[in-house]
């Protein structure tokens, strides 16, 4: 896949093996997905300090790579996008992504393999990927 910055294939690699091992860790051991809702549902204190490393990290994201030219980079800007603003209701109002998170406890699996399928083909375009400057 082509695309205009070496960045955007770099950080496909990364979010990409990401979503690999996270989506191994949900096969290999499902009632631990349970027991960390669990734990933010008890812990306020625990979901600001999982809030700020999200926001920290999509805020990061979006500084770096907010770039809309071709479909690779539209996807990893999203995902930036996305981490800032679940980093952001994290830390103000948590209780609404608490209870999706609650509810998407009954398709653990399915999320766990849609998650090693997306971040394996983030994976292999920035592992493949070109970047190229078109005119």
């Amino acid at each position: 896949m082509d695309t205009i910055s070496v960045l955007t294939l770099r950080l496909a690699e990364a979010i990409g093996l990401y979503m690999i091992v996270i989506g191994i860790g949900g096969l290999v051991a499902p009632q631990r997905w349970r027991a960390m809702m669990d734990d933010l549902q008890r812990s306020p204190g625990l979901v600001i300090a999982l809030g700020f490393p999200v926001f920290a990290v999509g805020a990061a994201l979006v500084l770096i790579h907010s770039i809309w030219t071709d479909p690779l980079a539209i996807i990893v800007s999203l995902i930036g996008y996305a981490a800032l603003i679940e980093g952001a209701l994290l830390l103000a109002v948590p209780g609404p992504l608490i209870r999706i998170g609650l509810w998407s406890l009954h398709f653990t699996r399915v999320w766990a393999i849609v998650s090693m399928l997306l971040g394996l083909a983030l994976f292999l375009a920035g592992l493949t990927g070109r970047a190229t400057i078109s005119v």
